[in-house]
């Protein structure tokens, strides 16, 4: 959408998300060739083909083609594809920031470690090269033949300066003059000035000017400013309507280039953009604060190396020359594109106040537990009575999940609350509750991961805020990201302690919670309790428990409680039970689990997976995953949960990790098993929903390609429309 998956999402970012599907046919790039005909394989050790997986970074690449496609979908509301357009651009920048950085490290340190397809990192960088020109050639021409005259017809225009009228050059000369000619800086590049820093994402005018005494030519930087909006509103008065018109802001700087260059000819200007390096590790073995530590890393990311290089198609040969050998960029990794840099500025077109070219508004509803009543229930006297399962954003986060820790805060039986932070919102209730719980002297322990991609400064600045207020702010074990959605609230009521618990799928955030998909347990289960108190009690101490009772726990069980309950879905297929393995996941990469599901698979055990980004598994190849299916739903909302079921062992689990290498060895990951069967019920409906036949998504082929389902033509029902209508009715 972040928001896709690249990073914590990430591409992540966790949190780039993408939309709904369409009827078309996606095919970004060649994926990794399928495993071989079965006469012809190459079979290793384990009696599996070695070229069993596909590509993990063309996956990706696949995937954001499908956040792309969104956008060249005509059904969609006109200024939600332009959204989608910013999407797949922010996408695509954190793809190249932590991806295409770290093949690049590999590549120039010489570490020939090759992915699991067998492609060394020269190899990857070269096919991500030609199919990044080739989207991004595919997202100008959507917004330049597409989105853009659409726009227009609706009278929202994007403008050029030769579009103006005079009366409206002369208000914005005056608004340059006294609002953007001050800030600005021009850096002059001679022997006496040497080639700018530019900074990572800057937006940048290369510029040549000519002395007119000497007429010797020169070449100038000019940053086209971040702190202000991308886009001046240039507005016309239509009788009582007020047309909106947006002028890139660097077409007004360049179009007064004359007043920065006084004296000087300006021969030409052209726009570009420089990505950098922002993948680096905190070094956590130091006799150093982890704070301390992390500041000084975010520090020297603005100075990671250059990855990618955009520029204007209109620039000239010797212009782009010079920035690639000043810049030390690869011509590899030069993107050139019509029109505008950088779409992600799309999102202040999107803001634009026109409800009729945008998705109707959807409130969430409140779980029925949780619903007002004449005398209304506590959210403890609540989960006494049973366990709640909510599904955001179709059921509101704040009406249940947020008032489960306000509550929490201002109950004087309440002893103790503790609560894992990954990500949260800019104003967050969650940590103010937090707060308002430790002045009123309960004991609250948050453990804030401040090493969320992205996200660490404002988490930095969470940690302190706690801090300051007397909440005890641990921040994890080292080497690993904590990345478990989890808490915990201590109650005492009458002689005895009784402890209530969250676990879920998605960040205590309650804005992105209104956008992503999510589920959540909310239990006073003695179980749940005693493992949720073991596991901060490791979080937070020298505790090394490994093994839970009602929990997997990774770095450590949760890979291996997986395949064992893949294993076990074997068994009882060998012995004639009804059997059947359901997987909905952001991510499908760790080769592990997916050697479980081909082994399933050639048991005859059915395999269904719902994935929403990356997937190296093949499904569809006879003798090794005939019995599996692969579908990706994107939706108005970012499909986000983690849901498991296994139909032989009548086991639901839901939780925080993807099947990916980070999250399974590196993160400290949780998931529960969903026992009521109520709420078992609820999980179930949640898959056959996604899984019918007839619902709107993207098929994986055998063949590696994506393409649409159901054809074109037939009659296909959205998910998540469903879901909305279900909820709401």
């Amino acid at each position: 959408m972040t928001h896709g998956d690249t990073t914590d999402s990430n591409v992540g970012s966790e949190d780039a998300y993408p939309a709904r599907a369409v009827s078309r046919s996606v095919r970004a790039t060649a994926p990794a060739a399928p495993p071989a005909a079965a006469e012809h394989r190459v079979l290793g050790a384990d009696g599996l083909p070695a070229d069993r997986y596909l590509n993990r970074e063309l996956s990706w690449l696949d995937f954001n083609a499908r956040v792309l496609a969104l956008a060249e979908d005509k059904s969609i509301p006109l200024l939600e594809r332009a959204k989608f357009l910013a999407i797949f651009a922010s996408n695509l920048d954190e793809f190249y920031m932590v991806r295409v950085a770290g093949l690049k490290r590999r590549a120039e340190t010489g570490l020939s470690v090759r992915s699991a397809d067998g492609l060394s990192p020269r190899a990857q960088l070269a096919l991500i090269a030609s199919s990044t020109q080739e989207l991004a050639g595919r997202q100008a021409q959507v917004f330049l033949e597409s989105v853009l005259p659409a726009l227009a017809a609706e009278g929202i225009s994007i403008i050029r300066w030769s579009d103006l009228d005079e009366p409206q050059k002369i208000r914005l000369t005056r608004y340059f003059a006294e609002q953007i000619f001050p800030v600005l800086t021009p850096l002059a590049v001679d022997p006496a000035h040497p080639f700018p820093y530019i900074s990572g994402l800057s937006l940048n005018l290369a510029v040549t000017v000519k002395d007119l005494n000497s007429a010797g030519e020169h070449f100038a930087r000019v940053k086209v400013p971040d702190n202000v909006d991308r886009y001046v509103r240039v507005d016309q008065v239509d009788g009582s309507h007020e047309i909106p018109l947006f002028l890139p802001l660097e077409e007004l700087i360049a179009a007064h280039l004359d007043v920065l260059f006084p004296g000087m000819e300006v021969v030409e200007h052209h726009a570009f953009r420089v990505t950098r390096n922002a993948d680096f590790d905190v070094e956590e073995d130091r006799d150093e604060d982890l704070l301390q530590a992390l500041e000084r890393e975010l520090a020297r990311r603005r100075f990671g190396s250059p990855v990618r290089l955009e520029v204007s198609d209109d620039m000239t040969e010797h212009m782009l020359e010079l920035l690639l050998r000043e810049l030390d960029v690869d011509p590899s990794d030069v993107v050139q594109l019509p029109g505008l840099l950088d779409l992600s500025s799309l999102w202040q077109v999107h803001a634009v106040d026109r409800p009729d070219l945008k998705d109707a508004p959807f409130v969430p509803a409140t779980h029925p537990a949780f619903g007002e009543r004449e005398t209304p229930k506590s959210v403890f006297s609540t989960l006494r009575e049973g366990d709640v399962l909510v599904h955001h954003p179709y059921e509101s986060f704040s009406t249940s999940v947020q008032r489960f820790i306000e509550q929490a805060a201002a109950d004087s039986q309440v002893l103790a609350i503790k609560q894992t932070l990954y990500r949260t919102s800019g104003d967050s209730p969650i940590v103010n509750a937090l707060i308002a719980a430790a002045e009123a002297g309960k004991q609250v322990v948050a453990l804030v991961e401040i090493k969320a991609r992205f996200d660490e400064q404002a988490n930095i600045q969470w940690a302190r805020k706690l801090e300051q207020a007397g909440v005890h702010v641990v921040y994890g074990l080292v080497g690993l990201k904590t990345h478990c959605k989890t808490s915990l609230v201590v109650r005492r009521e009458g002689s005895t302690i009784r402890r209530y618990c969250h676990i879920g799928t998605g960040n205590y955030n309650p804005k992105t919670a209104r956008l992503y998909e999510d589920v959540g347990l909310l239990t006073c289960s003695p179980e749940i309790g005693s493992d949720l108190t073991d596991l901060f009690n490791t979080l937070t101490g020298y505790s090394r428990k490994a093994q839970y009772r009602n929990l997997l726990v990774a770095p450590h069980g949760v890979r291996k409680g997986i395949i064992e309950r893949i294993e076990r879905e074997i068994e009882h297929h060998s012995t004639g039970k009804p059997t059947g393995i359901r997987l909905k996941a952001n991510a499908l990469v760790d080769e592990q689990v997916i050697d479980a599901l081909y082994r399933a698979s050639r048991a005859g055990v059915s395999v269904e997976i719902v994935v929403r980004g990356i997937c190296a598994l093949v499904p569809g190849v006879p003798g090794l995953s005939e019995n599996i299916t692969v579908r990706s739903i994107l939706g108005r909302f970012l499909e986000h949960s983690r849901i498991l079921h296994f139909r032989g062992s009548n086991e639901f689990w839901i939780g925080s990790a993807d099947m990916m290498h980070r999250n399974l060895d590196r993160r400290v990951e949780v998931m529960v098993q969903v026992k009521d069967p109520q709420l078992c019920l609820q999980l179930g409906q949640i898959f056959d929903s996604a899984l019918d036949p007839a619902t709107r998504c993207w098929t994986l082929e055998s063949d590696g390609a994506w393409s649409a389902s159901p054809a074109p033509g037939t009659a296909a029902r959205d998910h998540q429309v469903e879901l909305m209508r279900i909820r709401t009715s």
